[in-house]
């Protein structure tokens, strides 16, 4: 992997567009994470590729290429929830295209809708991207208590939803 970013960092296309095809299954986790339509989810990670393609050069250390790639996606999703919101008036919510899901996918999103939002970034990249709890406190920008606080947090939510459910049924 580390020849290959070196490749990308200097010019390599071949190399770059083999970085995004690996990161491709998180870049999309993480921004369906933040964004609720999937057609947003693809502009930021349109956008994504797009920038680190033109700054790949600023890449100072290698070892944190993901780091770097998921910041930017992140700075990019937020981008697009700003401007939504400027989009959109109160009370009037945008129409989204229904999609056929899996079962597994369908409980997975429900799960999410479940927990408060500063929550969910966090799962993802902790259960599904298998990050580190260092690691997020340093592309989030947080403390590692924090993190380990807000996981804690999410935890609780998703098992007070789920009792309150057993409890109605």
């Amino acid at each position: 992997m580390q020849a290959i970013i070196e490749k990308a960092v200097l010019g390599d296309v071949e190399a770059f567009l083999e970085l995004m095809d690996r990161n491709s299954l998180s870049m999309y986790k993480v921004a369906r994470a933040i964004l609720n339509c999937d057609d947003d989810v693809a502009d930021a990670i349109q956008d994504t590729v797009l920038s680190c393609f033109e700054n790949i050069h600023t890449l100072k250390k290698q070892e944190y290429f993901k780091t770097w790639l998921i910041r930017i996606l992140i700075n990019h999703c937020n981008r697009i929830l700003r401007l939504r919101k400027k989009e959109y008036l109160p009370g009037k919510m945008p129409e989204t295209m229904q999609h056929d899901q899996s079962l597994a996918e369908f409980e997975f999103k429900e799960m999410l809708g479940l927990i408060d939002e500063k929550y969910r970034l966090i799962l993802i990249l902790y259960y599904l991207e298998g990050w580190k709890i260092p690691e997020i406190g340093k592309l989030l920008a947080m403390k590692e208590n924090t993190v380990k606080t807000r996981l804690a947090r999410a935890r609780q939510q998703i098992r007070i939803a789920y009792l309150k459910d057993d409890t109605i049924s």
